[in-house]
């Protein structure tokens, strides 16, 4: 075992950091706790200070800290080395730290940290950011915020962060996968010519996980025209930005959040800076987007009790009410924060007028299902049967979500009590809404397996999206290689995608972002982001130069399966073209199979 991870393993205590993310209880000479694996009611799993191991005896699962860490955070070992090694301010060795540094996604982290640190230090020290500086002072942040926040600037110019990253030895392709530099068509890399800067002429509010690194930014316009692109833009999705698992805040509000058993849940940005500046700091946000069953995961590890705001407009409501359902449905005792009529629209204004008013607001946060009833019952007659239905189904779709047996009767009591309607037939009716639900889901779940079968995968298939993978993953050299392409592909899941790659290689420009435009799907992954990802897994240390004669090894098998294929297609067309006595078709057919030998 290496010095390395023998070091780590000697300054960090296994108990303190599966504690970070498991509530653990003495037991013995060991701590026990809830399996974060599987789901579970009885704790079966067990760390031991001692071995300075974990294991879970229900689902089997063990290893030290840094099995722990690679399976909680996804990590590969050279990350949670990293990771580790920082978090015990251990300086890795050599041969270790290049392994470490070799990951992209720490390469990439490494360059938001160095742009973070740019941006702050424009806003902070160069005149040309005296805009930026007072429209933050208009907005009541005070100096320390600013600093604890890392909050920069950039102005309206082109490339002015590219150049400055490469001048710090980041390279052009990291910086394109970081989501911070765009490439043109056409750009060169070796003049450096066709890449620019995502963020311009914004104020720049750095976006960090949990452990501290920055995965991605948000950029406020300071002066808004018509090519300004939106008042926000947002980091893309990367190898290390997530929106859907990131919980804007949490890194700077763990702790207080632990301490107190509460999270509270605004919507923006600048409101969970502001009620932390007042000394509110267990607030988080979900930065305007619903929320979803990975940031609810990530939550629940400091506490199971949450006070949500939310905008009270009908689109603020709805986005509420879909991370209500998944937190109520996960065990946590949510809450709804109601602010007084006038005293403000958000958290941030509210804040302004009367501190005060926020923190009570805070304090007296609604429990989710009196909400819901109240909201239930408004405009609606008791006495009118069909009101009582619409009542009754709308409650009851809540009902149905909580997981405990008690508190899921008190309130089918306090609805049966409200509405004066036996319990045997809310529970009936609620037996149906389940059933619906379920069948709504089997129906969607069948749906999706038709349209699996609808396009499984052939061996051809396979071999394209193994093509289509590397062909991404190294699409900044792809011009630089010599392979065969195929004339076409008739069918199949990638045959859109693979021409367009074949256009790119023809004409010598592959552009992800105009790619990932172009197969942008509403409410569905996108392809390219898709296969992007599996060669950040797959093909991770693989060098340029293997990648090439991989790629034209791929290209080979291709062609031949594709010929394979294509010659079985003829001889079958053929076949029925002189049984039918079509003679023009089968000319025609013969043609195109003797082609296939040229």
């Amino acid at each position: 075992m290496s010095d390395d991870v023998q070091n780590i393993k000697d300054k960090l205590d296994v108990v303190d950091i599966v504690g970070e993310y498991v509530q653990l209880k003495p037991a013995g000479i060991n701590h026990k706790g809830l399996c974060p694996f599987h789901q579970e009611k009885t704790p079966s799993f067990m760390v031991s200070r001692e071995r300075q191991n974990w294991h879970c005896f229900g689902c089997a699962k063990g290893g030290d800290i840094f099995t722990f860490v690679e399976e909680m955070e996804g990590m590969e070992f050279r990350e949670a080395l990293k990771y580790l090694a920082d978090k015990a301010g251990i300086q890795l060795t050599t041969n270790f730290k290049s392994e470490a540094q070799s990951s992209q996604k720490n390469r990439i982290k490494d360059i938001n940290r160095a742009a973070a640190s740019f941006y702050h230090n424009v806003l902070t020290k160069m005149d040309a950011s005296k805009g930026a500086r007072e429209y933050l002072q208009d907005r009541g942040l005070l100096q320390e915020t600013i600093e604890t926040w890392h909050i920069g600037f950039v102005p309206e110019q082109w490339d002015l962060l590219t150049q400055y990253l490469l001048k710090k030895g980041f390279g052009i392709d990291d910086l394109v996968e970081s989501g911070l530099t765009i490439k043109r068509e056409g750009a060169n890399t070796q003049t450096m010519k066709g890449f620019y800067d995502r963020f311009r002429g914004r104020i720049m509010f750095p976006i960090w996980d949990v452990h501290d690194n920055v995965v991605g930014f948000t950029g406020r316009v300071l002066v808004e025209t018509e090519k300004s692109g939106g008042k926000y833009v947002n980091t893309p999705q990367t190898p290390v930005y997530d929106k859907s698992r990131v919980v804007f805040g949490l890194n700077k509000s763990k702790k207080e959040i632990k301490h107190k058993d509460l999270i509270v849940v605004v919507e923006g940005q600048m409101d969970v800076i502001a009620c932390h500046q007042y000394g509110m700091t267990n607030v988080v946000a979900t930065s305007g987007t619903a929320m979803t069953e990975e940031q609810i995961k990530l939550l629940k590890r400091y506490s199971n009790n949450m006070n949500m705001a939310f905008d009270s407009d009908e689109a603020g409501e709805k986005a509420a009410r879909r991370g209500i359902e998944l937190a109520v449905k996960a065990g946590m005792n949510v809450r709804v924060i109601q602010v007084p009529e006038g005293a403000g629209k958000d958290p941030d204004e509210v804040l302004k007028k009367d501190k005060q008013v926020w923190f009570d607001s805070v304090s007296q946060a609604q429990d989710v299902m009196k909400w819901y009833f109240d909201r239930a019952f408004v405009g609606k007659d008791v006495k009118n049967p069909k009101d009582k239905q619409i009542i009754a189904t709308e409650l009851l779709r809540e009902i149905k979500n909580i997981p405990f047996a008690v508190e899921k009767d008190h309130w089918l009591q306090e609805l049966n009590s409200r509405l004066g309607v036996d319990m045997t037939v809310l529970r009936e009716n609620m037996a149906e809404i389940k059933e619906e639900v379920t069948r709504k889901g089997k129906i969607e779940k069948k749906k999706e397996e038709i349209n699996i079968k609808e396009i499984k995968k052939t061996r051809l298939d396979l071999l394209v999206e193994s093509f289509l993978i590397m062909a991404l993953k190294f699409h900044k050299q792809l011009s630089t290689f010599t392979f065969q392409l195929l004339p076409s592909l008739s069918t199949g899941p990638y045959r859109n995608l693979y021409e367009s790659v074949k256009n790119a290689y023809t004409s010598g420009v592959l552009n992800i972002d105009q790619l990932r435009n172009d197969f942008h799907r509403e409410g569905q992954e996108n392809i390219v982001d898709v296969l992007l990802m599996q060669g950040e897994k797959d093909f991770a240390t693989l060098s340029e130069k293997d990648a090439k004669i991989e790629i034209e090894k791929l290209s080979n098998t291709i062609k031949n399966e594709w010929l394979a294929s294509e010659r079985k297609r003829l001889q079958a067309a053929i076949s029925n073209a002189e049984k039918a006595g079509d003679k023009d078709a089968l000319a025609q057919l013969m043609k195109e199979f003797q082609n296939l030998n040229l």
